[in-house]
C-alpha cells in the first residue's frame, strides 16, 4: 500500500482586500500615535527655541529660553527639586511598601480579599480627587488630622507651610500609588512556580533568602513595568498639587510650570515648551537608565 503525504502548503498570497485591511489596522494607530504623541513632542522641541505667544509671529531665540530657565526663573529649580524628591519618595518608599503588601496578601493572611479591595480602592480615584480628600484631612479649618491630634485652637498648616506641604502631598499620592503597585506585584507573585520555592526550601534557604534570591529575580518583568510606571507617576504629577493651591508656595512642579506658561495669562509658549523639553529629558533619562540596569541584571542571571 503506497503511502501518501499531504502536499506542502504553498506560500499564501495576500489579496488586495487583505492588504487594505492590514494597512487600515496598522495605519490608524500609527497615525494617531504620531498625531497625539510624537507630533506634539517634536513641536515642543522646536518651539522651545522660539519666542511665541500663540497668536503673533514666531521669533527664533536659540537657547535663550533654557538660559532664562536656569538663571532668571526662580520657580524652576524648586520645581526640579520637588520632582526629584517626588520620584525618590515613590521609588524608595511607596513602591517597596506596595511590594510588601503584595507579599503579605499572597501568603493568604486572614481577610486578604478585604485588604486587597481596601488598598486597591484609591487606584480608581484621580489625583485631583485625592487632592480634595487631602484638603478635607489636612485642612486647618475642621481638618480631620488636626481634630484627631487636638490642635483646634492652634492648628498645624499642613498644606500652607512650604516645609510640610510637599511631604503631605507625596504621602497622599503614595496612598494611590501603593495600591497600583500592590496589584501588579500580586499578579506577578501568583505566576511564580511553587516548585522554585520548594526547591529553595529543600536546599535550606529561609523565607528571606527564598524571596530575594528566587522569587524577586523571577519578578523582573514586573519590576520593569512598576519602575516605568513609578517614573511616569512621579514626573507627571499635576492634579493633586493644582487642586490644593495651584502648585504654588512649596508645591512647584515642572508640570505646573508648563501649564502656567503655556495656557496661563503670560502665554509664553516657547518658554513653556522649554520646560516641557526638560521634563521630557528627565523622564526619558530616568526610564532608560532603569531599563538598562534591569536588562543588565537579566543577562547576568
Amino acid at each position: 500500500m503506497a503511502l501518501t503525504f499531504p502536499r506542502r502548503a504553498g506560500r499564501r498570497r495576500f489579496t488586495r482586500r487583505d492588504l487594505v485591511v492590514l494597512g487600515v489596522l496598522l495605519g490608524i494607530p500609527v497615525l494617531l500615535d504620531i498625531a497625539v504623541v510624537w507630533g506634539p513632542t517634536l513641536a515642543s522641541i522646536g518651539l522651545s527655541f522660539t519666542a511665541w505667544d500663540g497668536i503673533g509671529d514666531i521669533h527664533w531665540v536659540g537657547g535663550d529660553n533654557y538660559a532664562n530657565l536656569a538663571d532668571n526663573y526662580p520657580p524652576f529649580w524648586p520645581a526640579v527639586r520637588n520632582n526629584v524628591l517626588w520620584l525618590l519618595f515613590l521609588g524608595l518608599i511607596a513602591t517597596p511598601f506596595g511590594l510588601f503588601l503584595a507579599v503579605l496578601i499572597d501568603r493568604g493572611i486572614r481577610f486578604s480579599r478585604f485588604y486587597q479591595s481596601v488598598f486597591y480602592m484609591p487606584v480608581v480615584l484621580s489625583l485631583a480627587v485625592v487632592g480634595f480628600i487631602a484638603q478635607l484631612v489636612l485642612g486647618t479649618d475642621q481638618g480631620a488630622l488636626n481634630t484627631i491630634i487636638g490642635n483646634r485652637d492652634d492648628p498645624i498648616d499642613w498644606l500652607g507651610d512650604s516645609r510640610l506641604n510637599i511631604w503631605m502631598m507625596m504621602i497622599a499620592a503614595s496612598w494611590r500609588h501603593v495600591g497600583y503597585v500592590m496589584i501588579l506585584y500580586l499578579a506577578g507573585l501568583k505566576s511564580v512556580d511553587p516548585a522554585l520555592k520548594e526547591a529553595a526550601a529543600i536546599d535550606g534557604a529561609g523565607e528571606r533568602q527564598t524571596f530575594f534570591r528566587v522569587v524577586l529575580p523571577t519578578l523582573r518583568p514586573v519590576n520593569v513595568i512598576v519602575g516605568v510606571i513609578t517614573v511616569i507617576e512621579a514626573l507627571r504629577a499635576f492634579d493633586i498639587v493644582y487642586a490644593v493651591n495651584k502648585g504654588r508656595n512649596g508645591l512647584e512642579l515642572l508640570s505646573v510650570l508648563i501649564t502656567d506658561n503655556i495656557i496661563g495669562e503670560a502665554s509664553r509658549i516657547g518658554f513653556g515648551s522649554a520646560i516641557a523639553v526638560v521634563l521630557l529629558v528627565v523622564s526619558l533619562g530616568s526610564i532608560v537608565t532603569f531599563l538598562v540596569q534591569e536588562l543588565r541584571g537579566a543577562r547576568q542571571t
